[in-house]
């Protein structure tokens, strides 16, 4: 590879993230009507599995491999620019509506959740028992986010989703969504590829290359789906996909780490690391809060600039290292 195929790569990366996260932002309003439940269901299951792959995969190799620390330093960065990266631009392109029960029932799971990792990290092991409890929690809440979807099925009417038109637009909101995550997949990839090629190119390190390039590409579908339904003014593909993909993280990527391979915790992820991510779900939770369920353009600005400092943090403690 050269530098103009690198450059290609990437362009062409960005392309294809940004036209499947449109065609999955359809196909998932779609089949939520088609099954008569919310946005925001699908974007809590369907859209977060399929966005969440690519740290859920590293993660699961990184174990594998014996290299836990990579697994929960990937979870960490993940979630965090979830919240303030994707979160911040979301908001900072269209102020972010979030529904009264969503901010009464998922965003205090999400914040739960996060909270839930101290026991699991703060005595600096990962046992293959917490492993199995972090995935019966993920289990849990599946089966709860399964059941609220059936009951708001049941309650919707049944007589237009069980006509031949209702079903062919089915059919094309299912494709829509394999489709756009498909892509999301593959422009994540060919993105990543692209731009560590040219920050080799460079001369920048590959510590920080890790920390710049690899960790926001990892959450490049969610920028993608999220900035598309903010576009689009689907506010609940946009919530329930940055919620999702946290609760995912968290508990499946960590879970499924400790269960392959249980591992030792350097006391950075214990500490600083850890209670960034805590500070940085709780300021997205408050900033919707204080705009009474709409996330503005100047909570977003001050998401945007909290990601960005924390990242001089990361850097200026590289160099020292």
């Amino acid at each position: 590879m050269n530098t103009i195929w690198a450059c290609l790569l990437l362009a062409g990366g960005l392309v294809l993230l940004w036209k499947c996260a449109g065609l999955l932002v359809t196909g998932a309003v779609g089949l939520a009507k088609q099954l008569g439940v919310s946005p925001l269901i699908i974007g809590l299951t369907i859209v977060a599995m399929g966005t969440s792959a690519p740290e859920v995969a590293a993660s699961i190799a990184a174990a594998a491999r014996g290299a836990g620390n990579i697994t929960i330093g990937n979870v960490y960065g993940s979630n965090i620019a979830n919240l303030a990266l994707v979160g911040g631009l979301a908001a900072l392109i269209r102020p972010i509506s979030i529904k009264r029960q969503t901010l009464r029932q998922q965003m205090p799971v999400m914040l739960l959740v996060t909270l839930l990792l101290w026991p699991f990290v703060h005595n600096l092991y990962l046992s293959r028992l917490e492993g199995f409890l972090l995935l019966a929690v993920f289990a849990v809440l599946i089966l709860l986010t399964v059941y609220l979807a059936r009951r708001e099925s049941s309650n919707s009417s049944s007589d237009e989703r069980n006509t031949q038109y209702a079903i062919r637009n089915m059919k094309k909101s299912i494709l829509f969504v394999i489709i756009g995550l498909a892509g999301l997949a593959l422009g994540a990839d060919m993105t990543v590829r692209g731009a560590v090629f040219i920050g080799q190119r460079a001369g920048l390190s590959k510590a920080v290359i890790g920390l710049t390039i690899i960790a926001i590409g990892t959450s490049l579908p969610e920028l993608a789906t999220c900035v598309a339904a903010a576009v689009k003014g689907q506010h609940d593909i946009s919530i329930g996909t940055i919620l999702g993909s946290n609760v995912f993280n968290a508990l499946l990527a960590l879970g499924v780490a400790g269960v392959i391979r249980p591992f030792d915790i350097v006391q950075r992820l214990a500490g600083v690391d850890y209670w960034v991510m805590v500070i940085v779900s709780f300021a997205f939770a408050s900033a919707a809060v204080i705009g009474r369920c709409i996330i503005g353009r100047v909570a977003g600005a001050l998401l945007l600039c909290g990601y960005a400092g924390y990242m001089v943090y990361v850097l200026g403690c590289t160099a020292g290292i």
